[in-house]
């Protein structure tokens, strides 16, 4: 194809860009107490990595390959989750540089409304025939999108209506239902198998609505019970969803072996590092705000705690498996 020799970048790489901006914006935190150096070369990986995607985007014959699979062009959503990320922790920790949040802020708006518009278009494709495509958690980047546009728009501007914001948070809750029915009907026939038809963008399932809650948490629009509900919820699918995840992975080592079950880079496992960070910022930022302390405010640090760990480690061996990936592939063309 001549797609695939023209090919620069994967052009779910927005993965990347997300997984370790949500890193740098919660758990980081736990580990240093200086985020600037590392934020700066943030910066820098995200610039690269989008220049490229923009650089392959204008490319003759990218568009129709891409846009014709309704199921992989949701990875757009990628690039404006990953762009709302990178607004978050220029705010955090790059105070010199603030100013260009506004500019990436209004550009990932249109990004985000043209992504919303194919979305409604290829949600529709998808329910005229559900069981044809091989939906994945891919979709459920249709609310994440929306949440964190919302998020970074309400940091900017603490007076957006709270009509408003709760109208779009409530929109990505609806869409997530949506999402959710499509992958049950994918998944509701038996004759699928875990070890290669469960992907790793699933996890999502837990990212969207982790998302969600930090959203609600960022805007304060929803009330605690609502939230720590929500919470719990989040928690429980988080179990459930890695639970299978580890189920896989054992099944896959004993089938292929360690390095190809599960030592093998693939640019959707990002997904798994991003969502898992989500879940430590939703729970971080709960606990830093005095509207949603509960009763269970001591288990959620201990438990932050711990996830923090979680979070690291998982990041630590997705870098290692895509710089050795990197360097491999570079050998491999090089001779």
């Amino acid at each position: 194809m001549i797609y695939e020799e023209k090919k620069i970048i994967n052009p779910a790489a927005g993965a990347i860009v997300m997984a370790i901006g949500i890193f740098l914006y919660g758990a980081w935190r736990q580990f240093f107490t200086n985020g600037a150096v590392v934020s700066g070369l943030y910066l820098l990986l995200t610039l690269i990595i989008y220049l490229m995607l923009i650089r392959q985007s204008l490319q003759k014959g990218f568009w129709k390959p891409f846009l014709s699979n309704p199921v992989n062009s949701f990875v757009i959503g990628s690039w404006v989750a990953g762009l709302a990320v990178l607004s978050q922790v220029i705010l955090k920790y790059l105070e010199r540089v603030q100013f260009l949040v506004i500019g990436i802020a209004g550009l990932n708006t249109l990004l985000c409304l043209f992504f919303f518009f194919l979305c409604l278009f290829n949600f529709k494709k998808l329910w005229l025939r559900p069981t044809f495509h091989h939906i994945h958690g891919v979709i459920l980047l249709s609310t994440v999108s929306i949440q964190s546009l919302v998020i970074t728009w309400a940091n900017l501007f603490p007076g957006i209506p709270t009509t408003m914001v709760a109208s779009l948070i409530i929109m990505g809750i609806l869409i997530y239902l949506n999402c959710s029915a499509l992958l049950f009907i994918r998944y509701k026939n038996k004759t699928w198998a875990i070890t290669d038809d469960w992907t790793n963008t699933n996890c999502i399932l837990h990212g969207a609505l982790s998302i969600t809650g930090l959203a609600a948490v960022s805007t304060g629009v929803f009330s605690s019970f609502l939230v720590t509900s929500l919470w719990w919820f989040v928690l429980g699918i988080l179990l459930v969803v890695e639970g299978m995840e580890l189920v896989r992975a054992y099944l896959r080592v004993k089938k292929l072996g360690w390095h190809k079950g599960v030592c093998t880079y693939h640019v959707s496992q990002w997904s798994r590092n991003f969502t898992f960070g989500m879940f430590y910022a939703f729970t971080m930022v709960m606990l830093e705000s005095p509207l949603y302390t509960s009763v269970f405010s001591d288990f959620q640090q201990w438990f932050l705690y711990l996830w923090g760990w979680v979070v690291a480690i998982a990041l630590i061996y997705e870098l290692i498996l895509w710089i050795y990936s990197f360097y491999k592939s570079s050998f491999e063309t090089s001779s």
